[in-house]
């Protein structure tokens, strides 16, 4: 899980959200309001079919647009084996963390893989 969670207000440019994700190397960013309230998530499948596929303008579009609202969330004291399932279910590749009502990380898939690959080594 991402523990240094990165996340953008809802008026952030595609563009500029997708140079964040960039930088820091994920795939996923929760997007917050000014109270740090979830309202969604912004992945690279978002991009991919909300943005590229439908020709907008990344410069132009708000994360607000074409973000996933009303995102399913995991508790931090969910079992983990739980998560993967309902991720591979649902296919879903990143899911917000929470503890209580405060988002702390997004798990993704690639996090599962990872930590398998280290208990295999």
């Amino acid at each position: 899980m991402t523990h240094e969670l990165l996340s953008v207000e809802p008026t952030i440019l595609v563009q500029d959200a997708v140079q964040l994700m960039d930088k820091h190397n994920i795939g996923a960013l929760a997007i917050l309001s000014p109270i740090q309230d979830l309202l969604g998530i912004f992945t690279e499948r978002d991009l991919l079919r909300r943005v590229i596929a439908k020709k907008l303008d990344p410069a132009k579009t708000k994360i607000e647009q074409v973000m996933t609202p009303k995102v399913m969330v995991a508790q931090a004291s969910d079992n983990a084996m739980d998560l993967v399932e309902v991720m591979f279910r649902e296919k879903f590749r990143h899911l917000p963390v929470v503890d209580g009502r405060k988002i702390v990380g997004i798990i993704s898939l690639k996090d599962f893989y990872k930590c398998l690959l280290q208990k295999q080594l």
